[in-house]
């Protein structure tokens, strides 16, 4: 075949829209995030659960609500073919949300009859099909927790709410986050919120047609989610809406003055936002949010969470009420890297190096004695890079100062000696240190990164 015959090269693959690649040097500052989550809960007595990746549909349309949006719009749904003649086909979801899924396991392997309260958390990724956007993506990631038990372990308590808010409050000022705002809400009990509705479908029939699309629908399927809208236009219309603080009961009014008092004594600001409500029909009483200042844009939310008393039933399973929140990791992130961006900038610190030492064999003679050494460092809990005989002195120096705090030397005479001369970047000293005090040296130099904020380390 001649060349003006073939075929036109195929496009390389991208990832799909809406999905993205976490690079190496993207993910230290994930991992932090992560692991201040786990070392945090833990405090607070929570362990991990994890729950399948699928679901049965049905576990969302029951436990979420078939008319919220994340249901009726969002969620990817494919029929799982049966396998034999007398098994029926299987309708499953790549999970949107996972609080279902974690009541699902409670309900499945009975924790209820252990008669504690289970405190449980969850890191993965879910999935919903919406527009993407700056800090939202069909795969997204989360962070979240319920607290959850029968009603004699006092899962019912606004104690339970006020030590989740205040875990929350905890968690973002052990990263570093600046500006955040607590923002917290009563939707009241199942019960208050029937009479509710009917109140807000009266009120929004006469405006109904003055809104956008997604609330003329909702307005008659579900109209709490109206009080949540974010089209500008639509603001001043929700603005004449009843007030759900005016609908709640007695109950749940003292529910909410408990939480906020506990909160006080806590020292955790928080502001009452009476037109805040969640998207899923399961919460009751207690809802809230966390917003931030930089990094987001409009859409500054980067955790919510709230009460769900009934969702155990809903699911079919005992009463069992709870409490949770996810945390848009995504979100999270972006607002980390803004703050560091911030920092940078008005401090002029230079780039943080990952590695501790850089290892450059100055022939490919002592390649195998430098992949030696670094075993030896990287055994005493160092991050170390080798580098290859093949590259010149100054690529060398060039490479190791992009990646590493220090340069190792080694060639024919400091294998010879035991004897290995060091550089360290920062303030251009130049020693030689014996191989026996080689990794105590590298591993003092750390002391003053360890008095760095976290967040600039990474």
């Amino acid at each position: 075949m001649t060349d003006s015959k073939k075929a036109p090269a195929r496009p390389p693959l991208k990832a799909v829209r809406g999905t993205r690649d976490l690079l190496p040097d993207q993910t230290p500052l994930w991992n932090h995030v992560e692991a201040t989550a786990r070392r945090l809960f833990a405090r607070y007595g929570f362990s991990e659960i994890r729950t399948p990746i699928f679901e049965a549909t049905d576990l969302f349309a029951r436990g979420v609500g078939q008319e919220t949006d994340i249901v009726s719009k969002e969620m990817f749904t494919w029929e799982d073919r049966a396998r034999a003649a007398s098994e029926k086909a299987q309708t499953l979801t790549l999970r949107p949300e996972n609080t279902a899924g974690v009541v699902r396991a409670y309900i499945e392997h009975q924790m209820a009859n252990s008669g504690a309260l289970q405190k449980l958390y969850y890191i993965g990724p879910q999935f919903r099909r919406e527009r993407p956007q700056r800090g939202r993506y069909r795969q997204f990631w989360q962070i979240g927790a319920e607290v959850i038990g029968p009603p004699s372990s006092g899962s019912e308590s606004p104690l339970r709410d006020a030590e989740v808010l205040e875990m929350l409050a905890g968690f973002l000022d052990e990263l570093g986050v600046r500006g955040w705002r607590l923002e917290l809400n009563s939707v009241g009990s199942s019960q208050d919120r029937v009479g509710y509705n009917e109140a807000l479908r009266a009120a929004l029939q006469p405006i109904r047609s003055r809104l956008c699309e997604d609330c003329q629908r909702r307005a008659e399927t579900n109209p709490l989610r109206v009080l949540d809208c974010k089209v500008p236009e639509d603001q001043p219309w929700i603005d004449t809406l009843p007030r759900i603080a005016d609908h709640i009961s007695a109950d749940s009014r003292a529910h909410l003055d408990a939480v906020c008092a506990a909160l006080e004594a806590c020292k955790v600001p928080y502001h009452l936002n009476p037109r805040l409500v969640r998207g899923l029909d399961y919460y009751t009483r207690t809802t809230f949010e966390f917003t931030v200042t930089a990094g987001l844009g409009a859409q500054n939310a980067i955790l919510g969470g709230g009460r769900y008393d009934g969702l155990s039933e809903m699911l079919g399973g005992p009463r069992a009420p709870g409490i949770g929140f996810a945390i848009g990791e995504d979100r999270l992130i972006l607002t980390l890297q803004a703050q560091h961006e911030e920092d940078a900038k008005a401090s002029g610190a230079a780039p943080v190096r990952l590695l501790d030492a850089y290892i450059a064999p100055l022939t490919p003679a002592q390649n195998p004695a430098a992949l030696a050494l670094a075993r030896e460092l990287r055994a005493a809990g160092l991050r170390i890079e080798v580098g290859d005989g093949s590259f010149k002195l100054r690529k060398s120096f060039e490479i190791a100062d992009s990646l590493a705090r220090h340069i190792v030397l080694l060639g024919e005479d400091e294998a010879g000696s035991g004897m290995y001369t060091v550089k360290t970047f920062a303030s251009g000293e130049q020693t030689k240190i014996p191989r026996a005090k080689l990794a105590e040296s590298l591993r003092g130099s750390l002391e003053p990164r360890r008095k760095l904020r976290t967040i600039e380390r990474l």
